[in-house]
């Protein structure tokens, strides 16, 4: 139980380290320092309970050898609070991966996919309207914002497309309600795990590293029984302050674990897996092909760029990028909120595809939005909450430079209740993406109530 022979006896137990091995009074004995060696008597404890505990039921069940036996499991718990990182499961690194950017703040797609010299448009947006002669030519009378300009080599290359008015199946102006909603993939009511979440059930087993939601938190799309990732960076990825732990004491932590069904157990399994693998893959360090601006969404894209380079076997991935609540001060296109949203956006996009190289052909990234905004700018150069947003797609397996789905236009009788309306269900969308680039057929089981319909953006 040690790493090496004692000659000597060892020290007391510092103060604050409880013995919880009865044959091992001096926890120090147990480990090359405290903490590792209360972990290690804590497995042992576990250890010498499962053992008592199978032969508490080896005569058969009776209530009070099951409740013996239960007690016995306790002890696992204490473990639960060095794990903070779920792991995963997925498939090969040679299958699709798809991207799901969450732009959240209900970006105004007015202002980025614009039906251009509308005269409903200009007139209701006298002041943040953009002219059909400053945007980036695209098809169907649309244009595209000039701060988007990184991107937009990507239509002429099929790389890129868009589908305009795009909506959840309930008019929500809550931030909260709608960006729910479409996380769900549900209506008002209905699943409470995320698409996400459904979509990696029925794709079946692959590696630890098949899901990760980039960044701090768990994205709502992927809250649900399947396990996932959730990362900032490679460097960071790790259990804290136990750098540089030893074998025996990952194998104590993993034997916490163990025995009584406990909850966690493949999860902890998988994660030390993960740990592995984020170990070798900071050790080996990265250098993109592209230069990615400032900010956080690029370091995360990059983070990306870097675990699908690497092969691991990532097939979704999460990112955010708030910010689009521009209900004061969006601007034009010499400046204000948009135009600095907008050439962030679609710079560290641009370095994404380069860095990727010939992997974006198999890598889709869908760019989101909660809802969009009205068709009229209010009293403080912004605009308010709207209905039907745009979605753009970029990578490989789209039928790019060209628009796709319903446009209803912007003439009065055309608009619900002021907003664009909702020509395209995002179930729609988020269905072809999830059965013609994940391999999913079964797409009532992602939507349930849902009579899915493709709309033709994917090849």
């Amino acid at each position: 139980m040690t790493d090496s022979t004692p000659t000597a006896p060892p020290p007391p137990a510092p103060a604050g380290y409880p013995s919880l091995h009865p044959e091992c009074p001096d926890v120090a004995r147990l480990g090359p320092n405290p903490v590792e060696g209360t972990l290690r008597a804590a497995a042992a404890r576990v250890e010498a309970e499962r053992a008592e505990r199978a032969e508490a039921w080896s005569g058969g069940f009776t209530r009070r050898r099951f409740l013996q036996g239960a007690g016995m499991a306790g002890v696992a718990s204490l473990g639960m609070q060095l794990v903070t990182t779920r792991a995963s499961y997925g498939q090969s690194p040679n299958d699709a991966v798809l991207v799901v950017v969450f732009l959240r703040g209900g970006m105004d797609g007015l202002s980025v996919l614009v039906p251009a010299d509308d005269q409903h448009l200009m007139a209701a947006r006298p002041d943040i309207g953009i002219p059909g002669n400053q945007l980036l030519p695209l098809e169907r009378g649309f244009g595209l914002n000039p701060a988007l300009a990184a991107i937009h080599p990507l239509w002429g290359q099929g790389k890129l497309t868009a589908i305009p008015a795009v909506s959840t199946p309930d008019i929500s102006r809550s931030h909260f309600q709608a960006q729910d909603c479409l996380e769900r993939g549900g209506s008002a009511t209905g699943a409470v795990e995320g698409w996400l979440d459904r979509t990696l059930a029925q794709m079946g087993p692959g590696t630890t590293f098949r899901a990760v939601s980039q960044g701090a938190t768990l994205a709502r799309s992927l809250a649900g029984m399947q396990p996932t990732l959730s990362l900032s960076s490679i460097e960071q990825f790790q259990l804290q302050g136990w750098e540089g732990v030893h074998d025996k004491t990952l194998a104590a932590l993993a034997t916490l674990y163990t025995g009584f069904e406990h909850p966690l157990n493949s999860a902890v399994a998988t994660t030390f897996t993960a740990l592995d693998t984020s170990g070798q893959l900071a050790t080996t360090g990265y250098t993109p092909a592209a230069e990615y601006p400032d900010g956080g969404f690029a370091e995360g894209l990059k983070e990306l760029a870097r675990i699908i380079k690497a092969g691991v076997g990532l097939r979704v991935a999460c990112i955010d990028i708030g910010g689009w609540d521009m209900h004061t001060g969006q601007g034009t296109i010499e400046g204000g909120d948009m135009q600095r949203m907008l050439t962030e956006f679609g710079a560290a996009m641009a370095a994404f595809a380069t860095d990727l190289g010939p992997q974006l052909d198999n890598v889709t990234v869908v760019a989101m939005t909660e809802f969009g905004r009205r068709l009229e700018q209010n009293a403080s150069w912004g605009t308010d909450h709207g209905h039907g947003a745009a979605v753009f797609v970029m990578g490989g397996g789209i039928n790019g430079g060209r628009i796709h789905g319903n446009w209803p236009g912007l003439a009065p009788d055309a608009l619900d209740q002021g907003d664009v309306a909702g020509a395209n269900d995002y179930r729609n969308v988020l269905g072809e993406l999830v059965e013609r680039r994940l391999g999913v057929t079964d797409i009532g089981a992602i939507f349930p109530g849902h009579q899915y319909q493709r709309i033709g953006f994917l090849t």
